[in-house]
């Protein structure tokens, strides 16, 4: 039998049919319900991902299955269960999903750990006052810890895997934690050439519709008001890639979203805003380029020649990584299966 805060685990030697068979205990009858889900429908999408037996009883779940399948089951129990624990909320689908995948990731031969000493999951993590970001996949996890070590990070992979959303959520983590003085979000828009001129409207008004995913992001991790009042103050800027020329940014998180649709030009003069303490996080999907035909993306340039400059660090997504509707992941592998 193993022992942990709040959690007996009792495994079983293997049988004749080297079938395994653990049981797990929890001492918090109302954490326990919220583990499972209602109609322990987290335990039946555990099923379904790894193929095994996994029965709830009160406030005691047995799993029975494919030993290294039983063994990331537990594991992913018991990190959702610390959360719940810690003050958490209630585990949704994507929730138990992200435990699963770092749970099965702690069995490969990962670049960066998602392991502690005693065997369980370590995953990274961004905190702020309204949220708690866990990281869901190994990439995920590289990414989010990338972001705390490195002054520039390139986020670049398919759509959903959460590399603007992270990106965003690090810079209002560091802005609420005083390590920054400003949030400055920058994007192509429409397509590359930025031609704004005919849209109506202010300035803010014309680029407002190509930065949305961004105050998304925003709005789930700073209060409303407090969005509202920071870009009123300017503590959070919302700047067209062209208003960047000539500019030197300090003390700022520096955000370049979409980043696949700068020129060459554009992606050099902005990797060069780079002032003494910021960071700049610069995202984008070189499979998806809206540049005229025969224009090289400043995207796809930087990775090339950048790749080995001490002090950048780049994190590539894959379909694997996608953390929106399951059917999206799917879309994405058959695209690349196309070419397309």
């Amino acid at each position: 039998m193993t022992t942990q805060t709040g959690v007996k685990t009792q495994i079983a030697p293997h049988g004749a049919s080297d079938l395994a068979h653990i049981v797990m205990t929890f001492d918090n009858n109302h954490h326990a319900r919220a583990l499972f889900g209602q109609f322990d429908q987290n335990l039946a999408l555990m099923e379904q991902m790894l193929g095994i037996d996994v029965r709830a009883r009160g406030n005691q779940v047995t799993i029975k299955g494919d030993p290294l399948a039983t063994e990331q089951a537990r594991r992913a129990l018991d990190w959702l269960y610390d959360r719940i624990e810690e003050g958490g909320k209630e585990p949704e689908a994507s929730d138990v999903e992200g435990a699963l995948r770092m749970a099965m990731a702690a069995d490969d031969q990962l670049s960066l750990p998602t392991m502690d000493g005693a065997g369980r999951i370590a995953a990274a993590q961004i905190a702020t006052r309204k949220r708690t970001i866990m990281a869901r996949t190994p990439n995920q996890d590289a990414y989010m810890r990338a972001l705390d070590r490195a002054e520039l990070v390139f986020g670049v992979g398919p759509a959903g895997t959460g590399k603007t959303y992270l990106a965003v959520a690090h810079a209002a983590m560091l802005l609420e934690r005083g390590q920054i003085d400003r949030i400055i979000l920058s994007r192509p828009a429409v397509e590359a050439g930025e031609r704004l001129g005919f849209l109506p409207g202010d300035m803010k008004e014309k680029v407002d519709p190509y930065l949305r995913p961004l105050y998304d992001a925003l709005y789930d991790m700073i209060p409303g008001d407090k969005v509202e009042r920071a870009l009123s103050a300017g503590v959070i800027e919302i700047a067209p890639l062209a208003f960047m020329r000539g500019r030197t940014l300090s003390n700022a998180a520096v955000i370049l979203d979409e980043a696949q649709n700068t020129t060459s030009m554009q992606m050099k003069m902005f990797l060069t805003r780079l002032g003494e303490n910021a960071r700049m996080i610069v995202t984008g999907d070189p499979s998806q380029v809206d540049l005229p035909p025969g224009q090289r993306s400043g995207l796809v340039e930087a990775l090339g020649l950048l790749g080995d400059v001490e002090g950048i660090v780049t994190v590539r997504f894959r379909d694997t990584d996608v953390v929106r509707h399951p059917l999206v992941a799917r879309i994405v592998a058959a695209y690349d299966r196309d070419g397309g």
